[in-house]
């Protein structure tokens, strides 16, 4: 079975949404356990998010060549989407680079640096919210307010 670049699209920008999120989660959990190895964890994990990052956003362009034109979905909201996503995935690599730097810093400057890599986290895990967010908006008119066109009744 060979999937299209909008299936493929559908598969990757699941991962970095709910990456930041989890990595958020497990370094908010090493900060108050003091634990170094599950912060060295969650760091490591917002590395691997961060690039994956890379094939969601790359994908992105030629998800919207397929679907663009089809019934339901709605241009505006694309446009919307592909901005917040661009907007999106420059901190995403920043909290990467400042992730793989805190793996390899001294550990007194590591304490000056969590903190500001827990606070990227809050602010790209509601960024990537909101990215996917506007990104069901494309395809899915009950989210945009719009009217259903099919009856469904309960007898």
């Amino acid at each position: 079975m060979n999937m299209n670049e909008a299936q493929m699209h559908m598969l990757f920008n699941h991962l970095p949404v709910f990456g930041v999120l989890f990595c958020t989660l497990l370094l908010l959990y090493g900060l108050i356990r003091k634990s170094d190895e599950l912060k060295k964890t969650a760091l490591g994990a917002l590395v691997v998010v961060a690039l994956l990052t890379i094939p969601a956003y790359l994908t992105g362009e030629p998800a919207e060549h397929i679907v663009e034109h089809q019934a339901g979905v709605s241009e505006a909201a694309i446009h919307d989407h592909e901005e917040m996503a661009e907007l999106t995935i420059w901190p995403m690599f920043v909290l990467g680079a400042l992730s793989l730097s805190g793996l390899t810093i001294l550990r007194k400057r590591q304490a000056f640096l969590m903190p500001l890599i827990f606070a990227g986290c809050l602010v790209i895990s509601g960024m990537m919210a909101y990215t996917a967010h506007l990104g069901g908006l494309v395809n899915h008119p009950e989210l945009r307010g719009e009217a259903q066109t099919g009856e469904h009744r309960e007898d």
